[in-house]
């Protein structure tokens, strides 16, 4: 029997609607550990920008080319501009999260997941911007849970950008093969909960980053995490809170960027 053009079409755009969003970031990642990660772009083409600003803490403001605002690790707090568009958390201490999110917020994305013995599983569009996590395990004083932990992974722009929320411990190549690579990586330092200086460098260097933004603590900590690194990476320290990066922008040689607020 024939279909008539007009619901073959409505019916392939449906199917297209349900099928979930595809991962640049991950598709490279397939080759693992056989992979050498870069980004190519055509030398006359003016990539887009996106900012992303240190608020405190853990949370950054992301703000995409199509106008999109992302906060991450949101705890409640006043965020410059107003209310984000997006906000993501995650529950290792209460400065990560707040179950009374501001109600203007369009997606609170939880980290950890809603539903007893189920991980988180976020994989959504919102305008010119992917959005997905990968779970990790946290501990505190004693306790462990499975996956209460996730990382956000930002795909704009042609651009990977992770923020690795409260990680504990070092990740497994199932996770770097479910992450992919990120241009840009917002790590915590702490080396109480969150990992010491060394296993971080480790993470760091499988995500073969080329821009790391420390966050979590501030001043001296991160001032001396930073340090550890001369040789290794470039150390730039900001007079300014935002980063404007875009595909054709990113350094060539891989630097940790402290921002204004953060050292």
């Amino acid at each position: 029997m024939l279909v008539p053009a007009s619901i073959a079409l409505a019916v392939s755009a449906a199917q297209a609607q349900e099928r979930p969003p595809v991962s640049q970031c991950q598709a490279i990642a397939e080759a693992l550990p056989h992979v050498t990660f870069a980004s190519f772009a055509p030398v006359a083409y003016q990539a887009p920008e996106v900012a992303i600003t240190f608020v405190g803490h853990s949370t950054f403001v992301i703000e995409t080319p199509g106008g999109v605002r992302i906060a991450t690790d949101y705890a409640g707090a006043v965020i410059p501009g107003g209310p984000p568009d997006v906000a993501t958390m995650n529950k290792a201490h209460q400065s990560h999260f707040t179950m009374l999110p501001d109600p203007a917020i369009d997606y609170v994305l939880h980290g950890w997941g809603d539903a007893p013995g189920l991980p988180a599983e976020h994989n959504l569009v919102v305008d010119d911007v992917l959005i997905r996590n990968v779970t990790t395990d946290i501990r505190a004083f004693g306790s462990f849970e499975a996956d209460g932990n996730s990382i956000f992974i930002f795909e704009v722009a042609g651009l990977c950008i992770g923020h690795l929320g409260h990680l504990h411990h070092e990740l497994t190549d199932g996770h770097i093969a479910r992450i992919g690579r990120l241009d840009v990586v917002m790590v915590p330092i702490d080396g109480g909960l969150t990992l010491g200086p060394q296993s971080m460098s480790n993470v760091i260097e499988r995500l073969h980053s080329s821009i790391v933004l420390p966050m979590h603590r501030t001043g001296a900590p991160v001032r001396a995490f930073a340090g550890l690194f001369q040789g290794q990476y470039d150390v730039v320290y900001s007079e300014q809170p935002t980063l404007r990066v875009s595909l054709t922008t990113l350094p060539k040689t891989p630097e940790i960027l402290l921002l204004k607020g953060v050292w």
